[in-house]
This record gives structure tokens, sequence and C-alpha cells, in this order.
């Protein structure tokens, strides 16, 4: 494949000499002047590994490798900290406390004497890795061939497509066990699995995200969401049964997936695997490591996109003020311009957005300047991309925002600027969500309990408000701490977003809510509720 040229992202035609930004690199795949009206436009390809060169790719396997023993000993470290199941099954055990201590503590002392051992190996990996990552692109890409290219789109035809956003917490298990997780990659195999081979849907599966109900208008002019009421008031609706908004399982006619927390190299490699059958465009590795910004970054961004369609362009932006033990991930945002089809010479086009915001509670104002650079961002890409006589379908934005809309901690970044550019279809204004919303954060200490311990009953358990009380995360204070003076009965800590931007002006295609839908299918593999919207692109009314 021919390798595409590394530049600050102009636009996709350009011919300009490109140039290279660390940490913030744009890929037009299609660097050729626009194609005839009467021509579809091209839709070339990225070069596959993040490295210019295969004497790079060479020298970060050996750096990699030298640090591997090393790493591997630090893992088995923090692996032996138990989930509540394992010290659940132990406590069953006869004799089981005593062994199981006496265990760790031998495992302990020899993993100690290793990694003292590998040290040395570590540190002339680390020299090597450095300058080995500041030539590396902040992406690796994937192209399953033999897909069909973009086929030909009617304007006056209504057009679905559907988005899946989910924290899969897929780090070394040693590190995923902070979140009372482990064995990444079992759990990696079987997200990747359900991922990928989602059953075809049932006459009845459109019903699993749920619909607009009639005459249901916000401040923002989308549907599914009722008009917005100060925060503490009562809504008439409020007593209405909440609409069957959870699915037991993934749609299976998604055409994006955006995940976070795929920090596992294996864990990446596991979903590119299964998934590049389905989604023949995948983005991984998402992040500029080692010295970045003035900071070690020891993980990537841990983002991770999939789609269906041709990818036109690809940029990153790393977060220049993670604090903290978020400093160590460099975290920030994905954008991509991916091609839908063609339609009398133009081309049909869509933006995907993908990000991870700051975690600890006490950062608001973190997270709120990531917000504002993000939205700057997405606008510069798009302006950037487009062509004179692009269509666009949709603008989207999926992640893990690490903050909601039921909290009082949370009221500085429930007030931001993105919910008035973006489209949140759970929300009414701030500070409130509409009736049939859930949070999509658990109480990662009850994650193994019997009553959430399988898509099933996590579905059956949540869609009873006692349930939600007792396995959904709550709101909480600035500090972190749960809220006290939290009026109940609450809906959870909704964290994870799937927004979209509604078209302005005179264009021929608009954009409607066709469904949402909080999955289950990830009960006991991951602390967050995967969220799915399914958009409808409807032809503009006159």
């Amino acid at each position: 494949m021919a390798p595409s040229a590394m530049g600050r992202g102009g636009r996709a035609g350009s011919t300009e000499a490109p140039r290279q930004e660390q940490g913030d690199v744009s890929l037009p795949l299609s660097p050729l002047p626009c194609p005839p009206p009467s021509q579809p436009p091209p839709a070339m390809l990225l070069r596959e590994s993040p490295f210019p060169s295969r004497a790079l790719v060479a020298l970060d396997g050996l750096a990699s490798g030298l640090l591997a023993p090393s790493f591997w000993v630090v893992n088995r470290l923090l692996d032996l900290q138990q989930t509540t199941a394992e010290r659940s099954r132990q406590r069953q055990s006869r004799c089981g406390s005593c062994r199981g201590c006496t265990g760790q503590a031998l495992a302990g002392l020899a993993y100690s004497t290793l990694l003292l051992l590998s040290l040395p190996l570590a540190a002339l990996g680390l020299l090597l890795w450095l300058p080995v990552q500041a030539a590396r692109r902040p992406f690796a890409y994937q192209y399953t061939a033999g897909t069909a290219p973009a086929e030909p789109w009617d304007l006056r035809q209504r057009r679905s497509f559907t988005f899946i956003s989910a924290n899969v917490c897929l780090l070394p298990s040693g590190l995923a066990k902070f979140s009372n997780l482990g064995q990444t990659p079992q759990r990696a195999t079987y997200i990747a699995r359900h991922l990928a081979l989602a059953p075809p849907d049932p006459p009845s599966a459109r019903a699993s995200l749920v619909e607009p109900r009639h005459g249901e208008t916000n401040t923002y002019g989308g549907t599914l969401n009722t008009p917005w009421q100060p925060p503490g008031s009562v809504p008439a609706e409020a007593a209405e049964p909440v609409p069957a908004v959870l699915s037991e399982r993934f749609p299976a006619d998604a055409d994006f997936i955006c995940l976070q927390e795929v920090f596992e190299a294996g864990a990446a490699a596991c979903l590119r695997r299964w998934l590049g059958g389905t989604f023949p465009h995948i983005i991984s590795e998402v992040g500029a490591r080692g010295l970045w910004g003035g900071q070690l970054k020891l993980l990537n961004s841990g983002l991770f996109l999939a789609s269906r369609y041709p990818l036109l362009a690809v940029r990153y932006h790393g977060f220049p003020n993670g604090a903290r033990e978020d400093a160590l991930a460099a975290k920030g945002l994905l954008a991509v311009q991916v091609l839908l089809g063609s339609a009398q010479g133009q081309r049909i086009v869509g933006y995907v957005g993908c990000t991870h915001l700051q975690a600890p509670a006490g950062d608001a104002a973190i997270r709120d300047a990531q917000l504002t650079l993000g939205l700057r961002w997405l606008q510069q890409f798009r302006e950037a991309q487009e062509q004179r006589g692009d269509v666009v379908a949709f603008d989207v934005l999926c992640g893990d925002l690490n903050f909601d809309n039921c909290s009082r901690g949370d009221e500085l970044n429930q007030r931001h600027r993105l919910f008035e550019v973006y489209q949140d279809p759970c929300r009414r204004g701030p500070g409130q969500d509409a009736p049939w919303a859930i949070g999509t954060l658990l109480n990662y200490l009850k994650i193994y309990e019997e009553p959430v311990s399988t898509p099933e009953k996590l579905k059956r358990t949540l869609s009873q408000p006692a349930g939600q009380q007792q396995y959904l995360a709550g709101p909480i204070l600035s500090s972190g701490q749960p809220d006290p003076a939290a009026p109940g009965p609450w809906q959870g800590r909704r964290v994870d977003y799937v927004l979209y931007r509604q078209h302005h002006g005179a264009l021929p295609l608009q954009t409607e809510v066709a469904g949402v839908s909080f999955i289950t299918q990830l009960a006991t593999r991951s602390d967050h509720l995967p969220v799915a919207l399914r958009l409808d692109v409807t032809p503009a009314s006159p």
C-alpha cells in the first residue's frame, strides 16, 4: 500500500508539501485535485504501519523486547491484588485464605527479585524506545481487503447509521485490578467476539433502541428530548414508566465502533483480528508515546475506532494538560472523515470523533479546558477536510467524558458550550436528563454480584429503580465522594456519550435520532455500559 503524506491537515485535495507536527497528525487519503464532477471521488488507502520505515519497526520491536521482562514482572506484581470475585471464592474455600496469603507473599518476593534483575535491560530499552517514538505516527491503521466500494447515494432516500461507544477497560491485567477487573486477554476475546459476531436482528430488534415519542423536542431542536426544565423541578412525565432502553446485546447493524481504554497491545490486536472481517477500516494504538509536551507518556490514549466505511482523513490531537495518573496516558481526540457514498460527482461524507477526558473527579477545570480544545479541533478538522460540493451526512462525537449530568461536582462541565454545538439525545438541560436515561457507570465493587452477573440479569436489574440505586454509581461531590444531599431516586452517573451535530443552513440532508440504547452485553467484563445511537439521515425539508 502506498504511504500517505503526514501533514497538518490541509484540504484533502491539497498538493502542498506536507509538514509534520508532533502528536498532531492529519493524514488525508486523497492527495489529488478534486475529480471532475462526472467522476466519483477516489478513495485511497493509508499506510498501515505507524512507522515510515522497516528499520524503525525493527528498532521499536527491539526496544519493546528489552522492556518486556520488566513490564511483565510489574504487571504480575499488580495482578496479585484480588478482585471481589476472587476474594469471595477464596473465602469459600477451606483453608483458602491462609494458603492464598502465603502464596501471594512468596509470589511477591519472587517477582520483586525478578524486577531488580530486569532493570538493566529496561534502562537500555527505554533509552532506545524514547527516540524511536519521536518518529512514530500516533496511530496504526488496519485495512481488510475485499470490501465493496462506496455505493451511489440517492439523496432523496433515507439512510440509517448506528454508532457504538464503550469504555472497555482493557488495561494490562494488573492495572485493570484497580477497577475490580482483570483477565484482560479473556475479556478482550469476549468483547471482540460479541462486537464482531452479533446475531442477525430479529424483527423486534429495532425496538431495543428506544424510539422518539411523538412530539418530543428540546431547546436544540433534536428529537427524543422533552422541553428543558430547571434542575429540581418535577417534570410531568416523571411518573411514566421508563421505556425499554436496555438491550442485552450489541446491535448487529453497527457502522462505527468507538472504544476507550484499549491500552493493552494484545487486546488491541485481538480486537483488530476479530473485527477486521466486519469493519474493514480500523484505527488503533492511538496516541504519541514517549516524551511529549514535557511529559513522559507510557500508555497511548486507549482510543480505538472501527468503521465499515472508507476513511478519507484521520487526525489525532493530544491533550496538553493531563495531570496526576492521567498524565502517563496520551489522552486526546481522534477525528476521522469517512466516505459514505457519492451523488452526481459529489462526495457524501461523515465525521466521527472519539475522546476520553481527564478522570479524577476533582479535575473539572481540566476537563473543561479539554472540552474547549476538543470542540475547536473538531471544527478545524472539518473545515480543513471539506471540499467544495461535499454533502455532510452526520457529525458525531463519542467517548467517556468522565462527568455526568446529575452530580453537583460536575456542574462546571454540564454547562459547557459543547452542548450548544452537539446534541445529547439523553439530556434535557444542565443537571437534568430525560426520565428514561440511566447511568453508564456501574458500582465497580458490585459488578460480580448475582443480580448483575449476566447480560440478562443486568438488564433485568437495571430496569428497576431499586436496581439502579444499588448497582449504578450515584451522584458525587467535586471531591469524588458520594453526595449525601442528592435527590432520589437518581438515574446514575451517565459518563459515556454519543453526541451528534445537527445540520444548519441550506444543506440537502438532515439528521434525526432513530434510537438510543444502553447495552448490558459486557456484564462482569467492564464497569461501564456501552451506548448505541442510531441516526436517520433524511432529505432536508424544503
